[in-house]
Order: structure tokens, then sequence, then C-alpha cells
């Protein structure tokens, strides 16, 4: 069965559950690989400013990474990987790399959640976008994306086209963006995500689209599969449609990690 590479826990704020949970499920489910990847702390924010809501406190960083390697290994039959996401935010580049370089991460899932300070996916900020033409805020969007490739923060882009989660689409063709997302990817050996939470918001579209998909996979970018789940029984949310949208795009074998290195699984 396919890998699933993000995992939350409840010290996100905004999930339910700790890691034997979800270990839990995915034993029961039969998966091979699960990488937990709960939200880094705010870094950019001066502590006082920091939303319990969306990422867990600095001091809990800690006690995450102590719980997930008291796992680490293959437990019950599945292999068990130490993984973060982390949010890409313009001049906060050597801050968030020193915060990284603390912790043995196997590996590290970049995210664009927040543009110029709005966070766009936040259902409590909905009304930011009557400040967008949805052309402009894809292209400003994908701008973030791009310099979030480029960081050398990286190992896998997470939700790659996440502007469209609460159904906002172009009304313009934006091929030549995915196009230019998928070779700076292969440019940076930054892999792509398959997450299927998309299916679970107003998107109604596995993450990234199809179009966008098949433009990774013929730039040579590796893909990652993750559910994004928030609760134990989001793990492997939806794998069927994710091993499908794989094999449409071309994709034969997806990609997990050990100590920041990737390693191949076939597609079965």
């Amino acid at each position: 069965m396919l890998p699933d590479l993000h995992v939350h826990t409840a010290r996100c704020g905004h999930a339910q559950g700790v890691p034997k949970d979800y270990l839990a499920c995915a034993r029961r489910l039969g998966l091979a690989y699960l990488g937990f990847a709960d939200h880094l702390p705010l870094y950019w924010l001066p502590p006082e400013e920091r939303d319990r809501g969306l990422a867990m406190p600095e001091e809990e960083l800690p006690g995450y990474v102590e719980e997930v390697l008291s796992l680490k290994g293959r437990v019950g039959g599945v292999a068990v990987a130490l993984g973060i996401e982390a949010d890409y935010i313009p001049g906060f580049e050597e801050r968030l790399r020193k915060l990284l370089s603390k912790h043995p991460f196997d590996y590290v899932l970049g995210a664009v959640h927040f543009i110029d300070g709005w966070g766009f996916d936040n259902p409590a900020c909905l009304e930011g976008y009557a400040a967008w033409k949805v052309d402009d805020l894809y292209a400003r969007y994908f701008e973030l994306v791009l310099q979030a490739v480029r960081s050398g923060l990286f190992d896998v882009l997470a939700h790659p086209d996440l502007v469209k989660k609460f159904g906002y689409r172009p009304g313009t063709d934006v091929r030549g963006l995915y196009e230019e997302v998928a070779g700076a990817m292969a440019g940076a050996s930054v892999c792509v995500e398959v997450n299927t939470a998309g299916l679970r918001v107003p998107a109604q579209e596995i993450y990234p689209s199809l179009e966008f998909l098949k433009a990774c996979r013929r730039h040579g970018v590796p893909a990652a599969v993750g559910s994004d789940a928030h609760h134990p029984g989001h793990v492997a949310w939806a794998w069927p449609l994710a091993r499908e949208w794989l094999l449409a795009a071309g994709y034969r074998r997806v990609v997990f990690f050990e100590e920041r290195k990737p390693r191949f699984l076939e597609i079965t």
C-alpha cells in the first residue's frame, strides 16, 4: 500500500489524537510506512503572537520529536519516520534553517499557507479573498511557491496548489505556472506531494491537479503521497483515488525518506 508521509497530531492545535493512535490505524490498514509531519512552530512571529491553534509552541517541538523517535523504526510491520511541515515565509529562511537543523528529521514538507501575512487556507480568514482578483491571487501564490522550492529548505512541496482549497479557480490558463514550478522542483530536487485532503474541502480535488502532476512527471519530479490526516481516521484517506491520480499522470513509483535521503517504492 502507498506510504503516508503527511500525518498530524493533537500537538498542532487543530488535530486529534497522539502518534500511537495514527500508528494503530496504519497497522490496521496494512501500511508499510507512516511519516509524521506535524506543523513546525510559527517561527517567524514573536512568541506572544503565535496562534496555538495553528501550530505547536516552540517549547513543545522537542517533545514531538522525542515522541515520534520513540516509535521510529518498524512497529508492527509499519516503518515510522520523523517528518515536519514547515511554512515558507520570505525573509526568514535562515531562521527556519537553524530551527530545522536542531532535530533529526527524515524529511521536511514545505508549504505555503500565508500570502503576505494572510492565512488564505484558514476558514476564519475567508474575507481576505474579497481583496483579490483570482488570477492575481494564483500568480502571487505560485511566486511564493517558487521561492519555497528554490530555498533549498524542503524535501517535498506539500499540497502544491493549496490556493484552490475553497474552490476559487483562475479564469486564465495556468499551465505555464505549473510547468515553471515543476521545472524548478526538478532543478532543486524537491518532490511533489499528492495530497488527498483536497477531497475533504470545497475544492473537491486532490492536490495537485492532474495537469500539474503531469507537468511534474514530465520534468522527472518524484512523487510522495500524504493524507494530511488531522484525525486517526484520515490515515491513507482515499488511497485508491491517489493511486489512480498517480498512474494517470504516468507515475509508477513513489518516494519515502530516511534521514533526508529519498527511497522509492513501486506502485502496486
